[in-house]
């Protein structure tokens, strides 16, 4: 077993077979600012006001000046609030940030640290959040340069006996329309890419946290191509082909995205390459091996 510590990124390649850091967000912003900004912002009179306290069994959030670009240091803050026995799924329909630099930060309750559940920044949309309690809260932070388009999301009060959809995946087909404890969905994938994952979620209880799917959404990757990013509490990565041989010429990078604070155990079942002209590099170790 390998441990990664830092979220870590896997490169494999047939004459170089490699796994990389991904390292962190370029800052941190103090404490002290999360904590004054519950309600809106107060970093620039440049920026457009927004954030505030959101209630209601459904609605949507969006990036101020979205979809026409957001402002240079924004700080808002959302907090959304639904009865004491329910939980609050959040859907990103759309991201544009620019990268490690904008970021729009959700937490598990109130906008704390040890709250926090999921960091944004860039292009990809994450899988539906689900709160396991009764508050979820977002906090928007942008820098002195350079915008994009935003974020939009929309969120749903869920009663504690559903999971909530676990949203769609780009190039695959989701089959079944009921989400509740003891329910099952299966992924399956457009022709040309490969279903990459688990392939049958079920909807099970929780201790703690209610109901929820069991493993993480699975993607699709396109045949014949390899490597892509990972996010959630398990999952699996195979060479091309696997079990069979995979090709010549191969040059393939995973990258495995934890939350902060967490680690990365990457655990080998199997493990067979060509000696002396084959490698998986690893990083994200205090230093990089080679396999």
């Amino acid at each position: 077993m390998t441990d990664l510590g830092a979220p870590g990124l896997l490169l494999m390649r047939r004459r170089r077979l490699n796994v990389k850091n991904t390292g962190r967000l370029r800052r941190d912003l103090p404490l002290l600012l999360l904590l004054g900004l519950l309600f809106g912002d107060f970093s620039s009179s440049k920026a457009e006001s927004c954030g505030g306290v959101v209630q209601g069994l459904n609605g949507t959030i969006e990036s101020p000046g979205f979809p026409h670009g957001y402002p240079n240091y924004a700080n808002c803050t959302w907090l959304i609030i639904t009865g004491e026995r329910n939980r609050i799924q959040l859907t990103f329909v759309t991201l544009a940030l620019e990268e490690d630099f904008d970021i729009v930060s959700v937490y598990d309750g109130q906008p704390s640290p040890g709250n926090l559940k999921m960091r944004l920044s860039g292009f990809m949309l994450p899988s539906p959040i689900v709160s396991s309690g009764s508050i979820l809260a977002l906090w928007f932070t942008t820098d002195f340069a350079v915008s994009a388009q935003g974020f939009k999301a929309v969120y749903e009060v869920l009663p504690s006996h559903t999971c909530g959809t676990p949203g769609l995946i780009p190039n695959g087909v989701i089959h079944g329309s009921r989400y509740n404890m003891g329910d099952k969905i299966r992924y399956s994938c457009e022709s040309g890419f490969v279903l990459e994952g688990h392939s049958i979620l079920t909807c099970i209880v929780s201790p703690g946290s209610g109901a929820q799917w069991d493993f993480p959404s699975p993607f699709c990757r396109a045949e014949g191509a390899c490597g892509g990013t990972l996010r959630g509490t398990a999952g699996s990565i195979t060479s091309p082909g696997y079990p069979a041989e995979y090709d010549n010429n191969l040059d393939c990078t995973w990258s495995i995205l934890s939350e902060p604070g967490d680690t990365i155990a990457l655990v080998f079942n199997e493990f067979l390459l060509e000696d002396k002209y084959d490698f998986l590099e690893i990083s994200g170790t205090e230093a990089p091996s080679i396999w």
